[in-house]
């Protein structure tokens, strides 16, 4: 079984996508239908910039989304269809317009709207992410309880076994952080991005979000998609909306979700879109996982031919 993971916001690149565009007319129409919506030369902004502007939330999660979805296009041109799709965070929205659960012209305006609305949701408010590693998800869930009499601070995604990355008031994070090098975290990272997201504190974005996809059309899934939420397969239409919403103040449950795709049979990751940190994490998660990837030419033919010998 082959399995498609698609990333989320931080792994954009000015360039992305661009030898993709310029190489298949299907990539490039992807990035056209995108600038239809939502009325911006996308394929600009990803291939020329400039960076600041591609870093803007409302810019980032559209651009990634589209970039990705371009991606998928040229793989299916190929004859190449996953089994099962997951994606993390934003890679959601990528995984169910793969699964023909979300039109891509929904999506993306769905997750440009998204990404205003997780902005607005914190402003005036000091937040920070950081990455503990060398902790258990365990132990950096007790480290929030404990720092929580700072504010607002919990676990955003358990990325993999040792890697969780915290969110929420800036003062509460710092707090976690020092118990976390007291109790012997390797490395704490900060990481730059401009609210805490994956937090309670996302819960006004996420009722707003949801009256957006009341007028959005959601199908049933063609195949499973595994749940940032839950870590588990989901195909119904309702089910899908539902844990939509969650997932803005959910924490991100991507070791569990790989863990589940390999449960349901995935030998075969391929990493479709910007970057390759989720086949990183995937092979921090499982022994003897094959991981590929697909975002630009070049990785599409080592990756097709990777799938030919498995085939």
């Amino acid at each position: 079984m082959i399995a498609f993971v698609f990333p989320g916001q931080g792994a954009q690149y000015v360039g992305m996508g661009r030898e993709m565009a310029a190489a298949f007319p299907e990539a490039r129409r992807v990035y056209e239908r995108a600038g239809e919506v939502l009325g911006i030369d996308l394929l600009h902004l990803c291939s020329e910039g400039p960076e600041e502007a591609l870093r803007r939330t409302e810019n980032t999660q559209p651009a990634i989304l589209t970039t990705s979805v371009a991606c998928l296009e040229v793989l299916r041109s190929s004859g190449i269809e996953p089994d099962v799709a997951a994606g993390l965070s934003l890679g959601e929205y990528s995984a169910l317009v793969a699964a023909g659960a979300l039109a891509f012209e929904d999506a993306v305006r769905v997750v440009r709207r998204r990404g205003e609305l997780m902005e607005e949701a914190t402003r005036g408010r000091e937040t920070s992410m950081v990455a503990i590693l060398g902790l258990d998800a365990a132990e950096v869930e007790r480290i929030c309880e404990s720092a929580s009499s700072a504010g607002v601070v919990e676990p955003a995604n358990f990325n993999c076994p040792g890697q969780v990355v915290i969110a929420g008031d800036s003062a509460a994070v710092r707090k976690a952080s020092e118990e976390a090098k007291a109790r012997g975290a390797r490395r704490i990272i900060p990481l730059n991005v401009s609210t805490a997201f994956h937090t309670t504190l996302m819960r006004p974005a996420a009722e707003r979000l949801a009256r957006e996809l009341e007028r959005v059309a959601v199908s049933d899934a063609r195949f499973p998609v595994v749940a940032n939420v839950t870590s588990k397969s989901v195909q119904r239409a309702e089910e899908i909306r539902r844990l939509l919403i969650e997932q803005v103040y959910s924490p991100v449950r991507w070791e569990e979700s790989v863990r589940q795709m390999w449960q349901l049979g995935a030998r075969i990751f391929v990493e479709v879109g910007p970057g390759t940190s989720l086949s990183t994490l995937i092979r921090k998660t499982l022994d003897g996982v094959r991981t590929l990837h697909v975002e630009d030419p070049r990785s599409l033919e080592e990756t097709l031919r990777a799938l030919d010998e498995f085939r």
